[in-house]
């Protein structure tokens, strides 16, 4: 008996592959890299950045649509992963502009002179002049790349640990990941941090080793790795909701108790989801920064959280496709308001400019759809699609 692939059983994860993939094909084929050159590179950029929202979207509901978790402290580990590939951004390219002016010195320069040489001009705007210990790794792309997902990964397993032995529940553990978000930022602006407080990394949309390509081209190839690591982790987050795992993920959701009461270790699962998902959010911060070209504390404030759950619940809590729509509508919506694009409406006695009045916009359209809409935009698809296809 032949068994039908996953995804073939699963249409909402083949026509997501599918917009995923003509998305690509259509910025390619327009951009000023690949293309006719009709869409400019800043648009590429937006988009690629929407895509890596959209996946951090994903984890969210991951969260909090399927485990039941309303996290607040999910754009931390977003942040996290940013800086950890900022790291070596950051001292590579430094280090590719020292190093060539310390060799047209009579005597050749040392490896240590060198590693000061770019210590002092990273840490100089903060008056520091030793490289901290958490930039011990930041000469090596391959151990970075490995903190991108095990910092995040470690604080997630260590607190929800700790939090979900506790069997701290609901409101609660929301309040929870909030503090826990609100106390790394507060450290982080701290100048003796080690990441240069508000300051923060710059000039990351720089590659090292590629300055011979341009912006246009990087765009598009960060583009193609963000909808790459949004298809990857879509169908793996696809699989696990829909087999036994998300059987008794969503059992936990709806009745803690009951799922307890019947053998299955409540905790394990809430643990394995928690850091899975902050994984995932990590990775999508480490695709986000570098075409965001820099990344400070404030990126991580619980706001950024909370906007992170509107777009869940505007896109459809518990549907893997409607994360993915809330952050993709909402964030270009939000682009194109407080970026001045959106035309200002003229009243008697009043100029509404949309850059002032979209966050209570948005604020107002959350509670529209928490009161009349629970399903959010994806319930409008769940009307042409099978019953119970919530992927």
């Amino acid at each position: 008996m032949t068994r039908t692939p996953f995804i073939l059983k699963n249409p909402s994860v083949l026509a997501m592959l599918a917009v995923l993939a003509v998305l690509t094909l259509a910025v390619t084929l327009t951009s000023h890299a690949y293309g006719t050159g009709a869409l400019p590179t800043s648009t590429v950029k937006i988009l690629g950045m929407t895509l890596c929202l959209a996946l951090a979207a994903v984890a969210m509901d991951l969260v909090w649509g399927y485990l039941g978790i309303l996290s607040l402290g999910q754009m931390a580990f977003f942040a996290l992963g940013g800086y950890m590939i900022g790291q070596w951004l950051m001292y590579a390219r430094t280090e590719a502009i020292v190093a060539p002016q310390l060799a047209q010195s009579p005597i050749p320069p040392t490896p240590q002179e060198v590693r000061d040489a770019v210590t002092n001009q990273i840490f100089g705007v903060v008056g520091s002049s030793d490289l901290p210990l958490v930039w011990s790794f930041a000469h090596s792309l391959w151990l970075q790349l490995l903190l991108v997902v095990a910092v995040p990964g470690l604080l997630a397993l260590v607190f929800g640990w700790l939090a979900f032995r506790s069997r701290v529940n609901g409101v609660y553990l929301s309040i929870l990941t909030q503090a826990m978000t609100l106390a790394l930022a507060l450290w982080l602006f701290q100048n003796d941090s080690g990441f240069r407080g508000n300051n923060g990394l710059s000039g990351l949309q720089n590659l090292p080793g590629l300055d011979h390509v341009d912006q246009a081209t990087l765009s598009v190839w960060f583009l193609w790795a963000s909808a790459a690591a949004l298809a990857l982790f879509y169908v793996l987050a696809a699989w696990l909701v829909g087999g036994k795992f998300g059987s008794v993920v969503r059992a936990i959701r709806d009745d803690e108790t009951r799922v307890r009461f019947l053998g299955y270790p409540v905790e394990g699962f809430k643990l394995v989801v928690f850091t899975l998902a902050a994984m995932i959010t990590a990775i999508a911060g480490a695709l986000y920064y570098p075409q965001a070209g820099i990344i400070n504390p404030a990126e991580m404030m619980p706001i950024a959280s909370i906007y992170l759950a509107v777009w869940v619940a505007i896109g459809g809590r518990g549907r893997l496709y409607g994360a993915v729509i809330g952050a993709v509508v909402v964030s270009l919506l939000s682009s194109w308001f407080t970026g001045g694009r959106a035309p200002s409406i003229h009243l008697p006695g009043y100029v509404v400019n949309w850059v002032d009045w979209w966050q209570v916009l948005l604020g107002l359209s959350f509670v529209l759809v928490t009161l009349f809409a629970p399903k959010g935009i994806a319930g409008v698809f769940d009307l042409f699609g099978r019953k119970g296809d919530r992927a």
